[in-house]
Formats: C-alpha cells, structure tokens, sequence
C-alpha cells in the first residue's frame, strides 16, 4: 500500500522518487517534451530541495529533444516520456511503437547529420535499448553530481 504525502498542494506517493510522463502524439511538438522536462527539473529544485546545475538542465533538455525527435521521425504512433530522479541522476525514458532498435553510429566528422545518438551516448552515465512486446524503450541516465566523471576515474584507479 502506497501512503500519500502531501506537499505544496501536490499529492507524492511517500518513498518514491520524484517522477512525471506524458504521452505525446499526432503532431504535438517536441518543444513541449522539452518543456515538460524543464518543468520537472525547476520542480527538483523548488519542491524536492534537490540540486539542479546548469549543466544538468542544458544536458536532460538535449536528450530530451534528441530521444523525442526519434520517436516522432521514425515510429508510427505515439511516444512515451518519463522522467525520474533516481540514484543521482535524471533517467529520461522514451518508449515508442517502432520495434527496430537504433544504431549508435560511430564517431565521423565526416557524415552529416544522425549524430544525435551518439551525442546522447556520450553525455549519458548510461545508455540502454530494449524491445518491448510493443515497440521499444532508450533509457538514459544524467547524472546529477556535476563531478560525477571524475568520481568514475576515481573509483577506476
């Protein structure tokens, strides 16, 4: 059983990670994706007291536009969003209806343009494609900690 906490006139499940989604189709735009994504953040750091730095909010909104844009492209109906504060970081999910998982293409300065994944693999602390019965699901994580690279060197060493 869940318990509900109230706070700021909203209702939080107790013990659970700060969480929102929003299904997207037909010809919404991904503005709004990216928009809801900036809310979520400024929510972390007004309702939860959870630290947001600029660098966090520039790279959750990139990959955002990036996962959302490929969804819209290439799959059939509609997508997906979620994005949840968890384990020091933001984990942005898209689902969508296309069941062909994408190909990360190597790095080449040369190839214009389908750079986006590849982008988002590298200012991602993880990367992950699975098939679903229906369709697919990248989840990605940012991490929160602005020194999160140097903390991967460091347990490296």
């Amino acid at each position: 059983m869940n318990h509900v906490a109230k706070e700021d006139g909203r209702q939080l499940l107790a013990g659970r990670s700060p969480m929102v989604s929003a299904v997207f189709e037909g010809d919404q735009r991904v503005a709004e994706a990216r928009g809801l994504a900036l809310s979520f953040l400024a929510d972390l750091q007004a309702v939860h007291g959870m630290p947001v730095s600029e660098r966090v909010t520039g790279t959750v909104e990139l990959v955002v536009s990036e996962l959302v844009t490929n969804a819209r492209k290439y799959a059939p109906g509609p997508y997906l969003l979620v994005l949840e504060a968890c384990h020091g970081a933001v984990e942005v999910t898209v689902w969508d209806s296309e069941p062909t998982l994408p190909t990360v293409q190597s790095t080449d300065p040369h190839r214009i343009g389908q750079h986006g994944l590849e982008i988002v693999v590298s200012v991602c602390r993880s990367f992950e494609m699975h098939r679903e019965p229906v369709g697919k699901r990248i989840k990605v994580a940012v991490a929160l900690a602005d020194d999160w690279g140097a903390g991967v060197a460091r347990q490296a060493e």
